[in-house]
């Protein structure tokens, strides 16, 4: 009996509401559904299909774990500050752009970088794009210019290119003038190669002084992020005297290969992703956060 109710209801909305095709109810003999419950089964037939496929890309990369997906950004980001004992003289006082280790949060979510972009493997590009893992770089134009093209590819799957100076050089040792063109010049290649302007800088070695944060800021940089840990294909190293992740931490990489490492850069994302997924962390995206 309910079922021939259904017809004669879909009939009369059929009939009441000709004059307006996309009001006409669903095609006899389909079950009427609510809106709201189609649309929650789409999300999570969609949810099903993408952890499916990450859960795929992880047996495919040798992962021992699916990696976690990390939580939405925050609706405000958080405040960054300087970490206590990386400061410059009057820091605060000229405006100079806060140097950081870990990112202020309570989720646990770490962030992955990686400097400099000497190797360029296509196999990673493909791993990181299909496990849904976001990764910032750190570029210097003495090693991209190698091969633009690897890092626009790298780019159009979602990863912000970032300043690493243009020949990585120790920059206390040079003066004002040079350090503002190791990171201006930078700038300007990746704004024309990119067609972005980057607001984040890391200093080559994690080395800087007054005139480096001064030479950032006025080449428009207003964060400059350090690292907590150091992942390599066969260990870690680390800042903290605990030898721990904590949430918000930022982790060091850099783009080599087998001359350097002994292993490649999967090597690596798969000791990076094999351990923060075992201690219940998932990767964020820096820029996110800042």
């Amino acid at each position: 009996m309910r079922g021939g109710l259904a017809v004669l209801a879909v009939a009369s909305l059929a009939a009441g509401c000709a004059h307006d095709a996309s009001e006409v109810g669903p095609a006899a003999g389909q079950p009427l559904q609510a809106p709201p419950a189609r649309a929650l089964d789409s999300y999570a037939s969609k949810l099903s299909a993408a952890h499916a496929a990450r859960a795929a890309a992880a047996r495919r990369w040798g992962l021992k774990r699916v990696p976690l997906t990390a939580p939405p950004p925050p609706a405000r980001k958080p405040v960054i500050t300087t970490r206590p004992g990386f400061e410059v003289d009057d820091h605060e006082e000229q405006g100079l752009p806060p140097v950081f280790t870990t990112v202020p949060t309570e989720e646990k979510i770490v962030f992955l970088t990686i400097d400099d972009g000497a190797e360029k493997d296509p196999a990673f590009l493909r791993m990181m794009s299909e496990l849904q893992v976001p990764y910032t770089a750190f570029l210097s134009d003495y090693l991209v210019k190698e091969d633009y093209g690897y890092f626009k590819k790298m780019q159009d799957r979602g990863v912000t290119l970032n300043n690493h100076t243009l020949h990585h050089p120790y920059l206390p040792a040079l003066s004002y003038s040079s350090q503002e063109r190791e990171i201006c010049g930078m700038q300007r290649v990746i704004q024309e190669r990119y067609g972005e302007r980057p607001t984040v800088f890391r200093p080559p070695y994690g080395n800087y002084d007054a005139n480096t944060l001064r030479a950032a800021r006025n080449c428009g940089i207003d964060h400059v992020p350090l690292w907590s840990e150091e992942v390599f294909v066969d260990h870690w190293e680390y800042r903290e005297w605990d030898r721990s992740l904590h949430p918000g931490d930022i982790v060091l990489s850099h783009f080599r290969g087998r001359a350097d490492w002994g292993g490649t850069m999967r090597d690596m994302a798969r000791r990076f992703l094999d351990k923060v997924t075992a201690e219940g962390y998932a990767v964020a995206r820096l820029e996110d956060y800042l």
